[in-house]
């Protein structure tokens, strides 16, 4: 044997023996950034990848800070485009990405990473990715809540928390902020339950799974009382865990239908208190080409869409809501176990949420995706956001090996005497676990690839001359929108979020320009301030107008549309 396999060495050049030249599809064989996708990385982990990416890709990807947050780390967002190809970036029609608004639903900061490496990487190698660089530009902020996020991955938590940010915040009313926060009782870096053996408890342990506490039914004996998280009371006020970081919800502080806290809970002083939000706010507001937006959360395994309140959906119209269908739809074909769903109809109501201010302020369709279910466990989906609690226990045991929940043992409370601590960890129930990091981003990005490629695309399909007397034209264009979005939503055409899309003739003195209403009758509204550059308060989804001038010279005459979402295009004729 080892004379075989050293001959082998001597005929076989090097690398030749096993399938290195085997390539998957759906991912680059030999990628100039290597990333690993089955895990998460901290705010140096992000930092890196992006600095990476930048380097390696220089006329495709760009890293900036869109400011810094509460505790002073940069925001970093990567513009991703064909830099050399297809005119001025922020002329491209654009599309917003963002993750980990809530500080423990990590996984959306991986999805927003995937997209930046994955479109870069697999430029030059896939086609429909060459013509949407070159079309589009996407804005990727991994994490808008960079500070809490390594808090959640760095400090012992429980899979909820902190939810907020770190701006500090008094919780319990006792002039003190944050004092009361959980405590790691066993030093394992997870905040789990804590139990005490009590023959009057009403809790036992599960026949099906003893580390699973189920409620004593009726007539039957318990055996433990279950109390709090892991935690003592901090500052002596009778209660357990009562102010820790934040509280705030980061989600309700958006300013589009936001309400005080007594309304909506998580509320903080005023839309926009928050410094991350503020900066995310003014790099939206700076990029008017923004036509899509995206949101990454956890859980549930939804494809969320505005609006969040009752109260809005009359200002969502048949037409925007048919485009939001298209989209949504096309979603849970290609997210399985996904559902796609209107937040206050099929979910619960909320104000002051980032997609509702997306549509509502800047007339863009924006989504938000929900990424773990309990569909990843065993294919089933449960009405339970987490996932089924059998099912959570089933997962860990046969497929997990038992990583996901800690076992009960004995701790020494300082307050509460000898109490048993056990159950989920920070890691489990809500993340998804390492193998099924990849499939989760790449799906969901592969989602948001789809709602990018329907973002409106102006071109101006052709333009007429005919000759009238006194050495006048008549200049006929008609201009299309190939995707399915409008240059505008109707919403934001009836409250002037946005400018119309102007279509401006050059080569002769302009006497008359209109919109042709009616191509057969020949009816046309006339502009008559102007008319050399003719305002279209919006191009339809995969539709199309018309628009004439009167012009004295002969041509040939160079036509333009300019649509602050659709982009801009050129012809002559």
């Amino acid at each position: 044997m080892r004379l075989t396999l050293a001959l082998l060495a001597l005929i076989l050049p090097l690398g030749s023996i096993g399938a290195q030249d085997f390539k998957a599809v759906g991912a680059p064989a030999d990628p100039k950034v290597e990333v690993a996708w089955n895990r998460y990385y901290d705010y140096d982990g992000i930092t890196d990848i992006c600095r990476r990416l930048a380097k390696a890709f220089p006329d495709l990807v760009r890293m900036e800070s869109i400011g810094r947050s509460t505790q002073g780390r940069e925001m970093w967002a990567l513009t991703v485009t064909d830099f050399k190809r297809g005119g001025d970036a922020a002329r491209k029609p654009g599309f917003y990405i963002d993750g980990n608004i809530h500080s423990n639903e990590i996984q959306g900061t991986e999805v927003a990473l995937y997209t930046a490496w994955y479109l870069a990487e697999m430029h030059g190698r896939v086609g429909m990715i060459d013509t949407l660089l070159e079309g589009r530009v996407f804005y990727i902020v991994p994490t808008i809540n960079p500070d809490a996020r390594e808090d959640f991955m760095k400090k012992p938590n429980t899979m909820h928390s902190p939810r907020s940010g770190m701006a500090p915040r008094d919780d319990d009313g006792d002039g003190l902020v944050d004092e009361d926060g959980p405590d790691d009782l066993d030093g394992d870096g997870s905040i789990t339950q804590m139990r005490r053996r009590d023959v009057n408890g009403r809790w036992r342990a599960s026949e099906e799974d003893p580390r699973m506490m189920v409620r004593a039914k009726a007539g039957e004996p318990g055996t433990h009382e279950m109390l709090e998280e892991e935690g003592i009371d901090n500052d002596g006020d009778g209660l357990v865990n009562e102010d820790g970081p934040g509280f705030y919800d980061p989600n309700r502080d958006w300013g589009w239908n936001w309400q005080p806290r007594y309304v909506q809970y998580g509320a903080d002083r005023y839309p926009f208190t928050l410094q991350e939000n503020r900066n995310v706010r003014d790099f939206v507001m700076s990029h008017p080409n923004i036509a899509g937006a995206q949101s990454y959360h956890n859980a549930g395994g939804m494809i969320l869409r505005p609006p969040g309140a009752e109260e809005d959906a009359p200002t969502f119209t048949s037409n925007d809501v048919e485009v939001y269908d298209v989209i949504g739809k096309r979603g849970e074909q290609m997210l399985p176990g996904y559902k796609y769903m209107t937040t206050y109809k099929d979910l619960y109501t909320t104000y002051g949420g980032e997609v509702d201010w997306f549509y509502s302020m800047r007339g863009v369709y924006a989504f938000t995706n929900e990424l773990w279910s309990s569909f990843n466990m065993f294919g089933t989906r449960h009405e339970e956001w987490f996932g089924n609690r059998k099912d959570l226990y089933s997962f860990d045991r046969f497929v997990l090996f038992g990583e996901g929940i800690v076992d009960w043992h004995t701790v020494e409370h300082p307050q509460y005497g000898p109490v048993e601590v056990g159950g989920a960890t920070k890691n489990y129930t809500r993340i998804n676990p390492s193998f099924l990091i990849e499939e989760m981003a790449h799906r969901n990005m592969a989602f948001t690839l789809y709602h990018a490629w329907q973002m409106p695309q102006v071109v101006v399909q052709k333009v007429d001359r005919r000759r009238l007397d006194g050495g006048l034209t008549e200049v006929t264009a008609t201009i299309a929108n190939t995707r399915v979005i409008p240059t505008r939503t109707e919403w934001d055409v009836r409250n002037g979020i946005s400018r119309a899309d102007l279509v401006t003739i050059a080569g002769g003195t302009v006497l008359s320009g209109a919109i042709v209403a009616d191509r057969n009758l020949g009816l046309a509204d006339e502009q008559k301030h102007r008319p050399e550059r003719i305002a279209v308060p919006s191009i339809p989804g995969q539709g199309y107008v018309t628009v004439r001038w009167i012009v004295k010279g002969s041509g040939p005459f160079t036509v333009t549309v300019d649509s602050q979402k659709g982009g801009v295009a050129i012809a002559e004729g």
